[in-house]
């Protein structure tokens, strides 16, 4: 069963790690996808190539989500080219770790700007088509560090944990026009980037968590499309935690 069949998607960050999962999974489902990328164009119409032999339409699209204008810029392309945005996942997202005494203020304020000032850029940019639609779903990465914390990561803790607030607001204030607003909160996911980590401290990290193994893109793409699917009609305001358990 396709689950969003018809519906059309926009993804930040898609062209990989858990937002290229979160392009290939969706369009399983049926969605048609519109999906951002940095730097990395070759990726990103490759994926877009191989994620349109399902039969859905697929784009890429060089977008910057941490800019306001390339934001409303993206939304008027997307509504060009696909006619509605039914759906809206705000993956893109840094990191700059470091301890809070060697943390620069650049550092600080461009894990702000492109983690949560994106969230709001581009929830605003796709509010008046929902609004108009009087439908729509919004889902937001946040992360487990977003809940609970972490040492070294108090600019990436910081604007994980504003996603969350600003999503509840959203979900408060658009909930009557039929537009839901929710969270996930990934915990260790396994990706390119963790590829690059050593092997003996992600298999600590595993060993740590309940169900013994790091998440998969696929398992966070999931539950995306629960979200994003008329299964949950009446979920909004929701923080998800898919973690393995690390926050049991």
């Amino acid at each position: 069963m396709k689950l969003l069949e018809g519906k059309t998607a926009i993804i930040t960050g898609g062209s990989r790690g858990i937002g290229k999962g979160i392009v290939e999974v969706f369009a399983q489902h049926g969605a048609n996808v519109a999906f951002t990328y940095s730097s990395s164009a070759e990726a990103a119409n490759t994926l877009a190539e191989e994620v349109s032999k399902t039969g859905v339409k697929a784009k890429a699209y060089q977008s910057n989500a941490a800019s306001y204008e390339d934001s409303q810029q993206l939304a008027e392309e997307v509504i060009k080219d696909f006619g509605s945005i039914d759906i809206l996942v705000n993956n893109a997202g840094i990191t700059k770790d470091n301890l809070l005494m060697r943390i620069s203020e650049e550092d600080f304020d461009k894990v702000i700007e492109v983690n949560l000032k994106s969230v709001f850029n581009m929830t605003k940019a796709v509010q008046r088509t929902m609004l108009k639609q009087r439908k729509g779903s919004i889902i937001n990465m946040s992360s487990v560090v977003g809940v609970k914390g972490n040492a070294g990561q108090a600019n990436y803790a910081a604007s994980k944990a504003g996603i969350i607030g600003f999503s509840k607001s959203v979900a408060l204030e658009l909930g009557s026009r039929n537009i839901r607003c929710n969270v996930i909160a990934p915990g260790f996911v396994e990706t390119e980037m963790t590829g690059k980590l050593d092997e003996k401290t992600v298999q600590g990290w595993r060993d740590a968590i309940p169900l013994k193994r790091g998440g998969e893109p696929e398992d966070i793409a999931n539950v995306c499309v629960f979200l994003a699917s008329d299964l949950s009609a009446y979920v909004t305001g929701q923080v998800l935690n898919v973690d393995g358990g690390m926050l049991t």
